[in-house]
């Protein structure tokens, strides 16, 4: 049952230094290196405060009576997905497109979607760094309940690492499965409460945003966030056990398809 973490716990020194690699590897070249981790995030925030709040004046419905800065609320549904599509597009690829870690008898390729997902993780909370500033520039207000958001993108992780392992595997027998992640993660994003409130969706659409993966944890991360109240304890409770069962899944089909990786590489 354990397998899982047990993998990223023996080669916790592999796993450590490809994360390495894989956060520098991002940069490398650039005159201001890692800094790019947080300019980028500013320069984000700068063009969408441009487009929907200075020239569209787009608004928000209000919560708890509580009017939130429109581009710091689509902020947050919007590096919530790029966390997640990050994951997806790069699974596909983790064994095809290492073949020489293949090769290699004693490389442990259990650990290869750890990095991924914790590459992915640093440049989300990157983007969390530079949300709270701006925040406390244009005087949103930062509570104390922002110190659960590491709770609630949990359940979110342990997804992403189940699609990883799931993702590495097919990516290695169906290569076409690079060209659907693409769609399918441009569909996530626009059929989830990252743009819209699920308030303004019709009743009769409202089950396909309800049903996307990112929604719920997007809308507790605004509650715990911008309007600093608790997250729906029980519903995150729900979503890690769905998660914990696509994470073992997507585990035991890499284990299982593993043996033929070399054959078709």
């Amino acid at each position: 049952m354990g397998g899982p973490f047990r993998v990223a716990v023996e080669h916790g020194s592999l796993v450590r230094e490809l994360t390495k690699r894989e956060i520098l590897g991002r940069y490398r070249g650039a005159n201001f290196g890692l800094l790019w981790a947080l300019i980028a995030p500013f320069l984000m925030l700068a063009v969408y405060s441009l487009a929907f709040g200075g020239i569209l004046g787009s608004r928000w419905p209000t919560v708890g009576g509580k009017q939130g800065n429109f581009t710091l609320i689509l902020f947050i549904g919007l590096i919530l997905h790029a966390f997640l599509s990050e994951c997806l597009t790069q699974a596909p690829r983790l064994v095809s497109g290492n073949p020489s870690y293949v090769k290699k008898v004693v490389f442990p390729l259990e650990v290869l979607p750890w990095p991924m997902v914790l590459s992915a993780l640093f440049h989300l909370f990157m983007n969390l760094i530079a949300y709270a500033v701006l925040a406390l520039l244009v005087g949103q207000g930062i509570g104390w309940t922002l110190a659960l958001f590491p709770l609630v993108v949990l359940p979110l992780v342990l997804l992403a690492l189940g699609l990883g392992w799931g993702l590495a595997a097919l990516g290695v027998y169906f290569r076409d499965i690079n060209q659907i992640i693409g769609v399918l993660s441009a569909a996530l994003l626009f059929t989830s409460t990252a743009i819209v409130p699920i308030s303004v969706i019709p009743e009769k659409m409202r089950w396909i945003y309800q049903i996307n993966p990112l929604s719920f944890i997007i809308d507790q991360a605004r509650n715990v966030i911008i309007w600093e109240r608790l997250p729906d304890w029980q519903g995150l409770a729900i979503y890690s056990l769905l998660a914990m069962l696509v994470l073992y899944v997507g585990y035991g089909m890499f284990r299982a398809t593993r043996r033929g990786f070399a054959d078709v590489l």
